[in-house]
């Protein structure tokens, strides 16, 4: 195939324009789930007495819950049909969400995240099974763009939304109206999206075991990779709306502002990044984003100057689209490492390291974090230098990935047809 097939790709087939959309409907409710909960911190924090240096273990109680789930969910997501199996995640999610509305102390929000976690970290695993099952290596990079430009529609409408809704009718309402959409989202997918069941394995068999996909050298490169990304990630960003409000004094009424710009732009630069990856090679494209990461941390968070409205929109934007990069740029090619009878289970696994790595993060900096007199936020140089530390090792974990993921393709295309290969590919 030439460059410029790769580049320009084929026609997307009318039923697989479908599914990426559902999927990104769906991973549009998951995200802002979890995305408004910190930016909504100031608001439920003095509503329910929480410190501002303690929300990040509102985040981590997400999070870990989220990768004890994976664990369990990688026994046995891969016997069942995916559509059915998304539409129980995303149900829990809704019930968790809802659950957040009620809280009424610290202790009942953590829990009320950790149900939503348990549930939310699953339905995202079976929809990137879902994407990886529907669209061929060809379109992949492509496709997975478009279904992570939920995160980027989540910045531009969803946070904001959440925001905006809690100045009106208080921190309790986002939840609420979530969980709604919830709610709708789930009934269209389960009335709209096809029956997904080739990946089963035939007379019953229940595909590799936990011990199998971990005893997989580059399975494990994989997960190490993916809680790399997410720890050097949510060391910063329970921490962004805190640091603008309290450190630089940005006006807490135009914080949807920041997330919504942010958000746009992002769209547009994963949507880039996605032909760049399917065109370059993953490895190369994280290159840039990583550069603009420690540029934004070293200038904005390590030592930051006097920042206008002007610079803080710059923040928002460069940081999502640098962390939209990497992000890309990781979950393109870790749909290459498992193979179709054990991909949900490894979607699941990279599930529990991703949250593991992000909860991590939220608790190591909810410890190095802390309210200074005058209601400064002391310490988010530390760990934003932690973060920039971290952000050099994507490059080259992604380089040794693709090598032995490229490795085993070409092995592979090279073997003679049969029934194993056929029903692995």
């Amino acid at each position: 195939m030439s460059t410029d097939a790769r580049a320009t790709g084929p026609a997307v087939p009318p039923s697989e324009r479908l599914i990426i959309f559902l999927v990104g409907a769906i991973q549009f409710i998951n995200i802002v789930d979890f995305m408004m909960v910190m930016p909504l911190g100031p608001y439920y924090a003095g509503a329910l007495g929480i410190s501002t240096a303690h929300l990040g273990q509102i985040a981590g109680s997400y999070t870990a819950a989220a990768a004890i789930a994976g664990i369990v969910a990688a026994r046995f997501l891969d016997r069942f049909d995916r559509r059915k199996a998304l539409g129980v995640a995303l149900f829990g999610l809704v019930a968790g969400t809802a659950a957040g509305a009620f809280a009424q102390g610290l202790p009942s929000l953590v829990f009320a995240r950790a149900v939503a976690g348990a549930f939310g970290g699953p339905a995202t695993s079976i929809a990137l099974s879902i994407v990886t099952d529907a669209v061929p290596p060809a379109r992949r990079g492509r496709a997975i763009g478009a279904v992570m430009g939920a995160l980027s529609v989540a910045s531009v409408l969803g946070v904001p939304m959440g925001l905006r809704l809690a100045i009106w009718g208080g921190w309790r309402l986002p939840f609420i109206v979530v969980a709604g959409m919830g709610v709708v989202v789930g009934i269209l997918a389960l009335l709209k999206m096809p029956s997904l069941r080739g990946h089963i394995v035939p007379g019953g068999g229940r595909g590799p075991t936990l011990s199998a996909l971990l005893g997989d050298g580059t399975i494990r490169l994989a997960l190490a990779m993916n809680a790399l990304v997410m720890l050097t990630t949510f060391l910063v960003v329970p921490n962004i709306a805190p640091h603008l409000l309290q450190n630089l004094g940005y006006p807490r009424d135009r914080l949807d502002l920041g997330y919504m710009v942010g958000g746009a732009a992002s769209f547009l630069i994963m949507r880039v990044a996605g032909h760049g990856i399917d065109r370059y090679g993953a490895a190369r494209v994280s290159v840039v984003g990583t550069v603009v990461l420690i540029g934004v941390l070293y200038f904005a968070f390590i030592a930051p100057g006097a920042i206008g409205t002007a610079g803080v929109l710059a923040v928002f934007v460069l940081f999502m689209g640098a962390n939209s990069v990497r992000n890309v740029s990781m979950s393109s090619l870790s749909t290459r490492v498992p193979r179709a009878d054990e991909r949900a289970g490894y979607m699941s696994l990279q599930s529990t390291a991703q949250h593991m790595g992000s909860a991590t993060s939220a608790f190591v900096s909810s410890r190095l974090l802390h309210e200074a007199p005058g209601g400064r936020l002391s310490g988010i140089s530390t760990v934003s230098t932690i973060s920039a530390v971290l952000a050099l090792g994507l490059p080259p974990l992604l380089a040794a990935i693709s090598k032995r993921v490229t490795a085993r393709e070409r092995q592979n295309s090279s073997a003679p047809v049969n029934e194993k290969t056929f029903s692995e590919g």
